[in-house]
């Protein structure tokens, strides 16, 4: 395997581009694979690494792993307190709204008891259209198919949360097989090269978990959805690999 794009490392996290179709680490879904992320991180830097938050495993893009377990346990309460600012870009079917908070509470899915048994819990995720593209082709029933660019930042961190709330808002992820449109999958993969969920994290903000300072990381996309953002037109959005990082606030006193 190709090495993983290393975005930011100092003595306590890594972040890395993570390749879709990968999984981050052995679970049941694992039948027969022989690549995971987690272990593939470690063999590359030598070293141990502990995961604080989760991507699909058609995702691509930007996640964070920490170096040794006390790190590991601030960062994670950091992303499960919403303490961390997440960035993703997809592309939906349709004419995406321009701007919206999605306000839809999810049912857990862990696949061990039937979804309509399970808890629905509170989940919000801002999205914003940043462009679109019509294209003269019938797709489905209509002459044209219309495409649209959106930026999505979770509030929550529901599972599939980006990907449930833009299909039941009416406008789901290209190649989403579990909650999409077979017909515009299948138009993606065979005439557009993107035989993959079309949805990328590319941004992460937070406060680093030792010196307190304001990492902001970017990813840049890989080589099918650059390409796809070029075709339609796009390339004034595309992100790239960077690092930011700020100063921690100064203490406050009391007069």
């Amino acid at each position: 395997m190709e090495a993983l794009p290393i975005l930011h490392h100092d003595d306590h996290l890594i972040a890395v581009h993570k390749p879709a179709g990968m999984l981050v680490h052995r679970s049941a879904l694992a039948r027969g694979e022989r690549h995971f992320l987690l272990q593939t991180l470690r063999d590359q830097i030598g070293q141990r690494v502990y995961p604080v938050h989760r991507l699909d495993r058609p995702t691509s893009g930007l996640m964070v792993f920490a170096l040794d377990p006390e790190v590991a346990g601030r960062l994670a309460d950091a992303f499960a307190t919403q303490r961390v600012a997440k960035r993703y870009l997809a592309v939906v079917r349709g004419q995406g709204p321009e701007a919206e908070r999605l306000d839809y509470a999810l049912r857990d899915e862990d696949g061990r008891r039937p979804k309509a048994e399970m808890p629905a819990r509170e989940a919000r995720t801002e999205v914003r259209r940043l462009d679109s593209v019509e294209l003269p082709v019938r797709v489905d029933r209509y002459p044209s198919a219309r495409y649209s660019l959106m930026e999505a930042r979770p509030l929550t961190g529901r599972r599939h949360q980006i990907r449930r709330h833009l299909s039941r808002r009416g406008y789901p992820i290209i190649g989403d097989a579990k909650h999409g449109k077979g017909v515009h999958n299948r138009f993606f993969a065979e005439q557009l090269d993107c035989p993959r969920l079309l949805l990328a994290a590319v941004g992460l903000d937070f406060e680093h978990p030792v010196d307190g300072r304001r990492l902001t990381l970017g990813c840049a996309l890989d080589a099918p959805m650059t390409a796809l953002f070029q075709r339609f037109g796009w390339s004034a959005h595309l992100p790239d690999n960077r690092r930011g990082i700020s100063p921690s606030a100064p203490a406050t006193t009391s007069p």
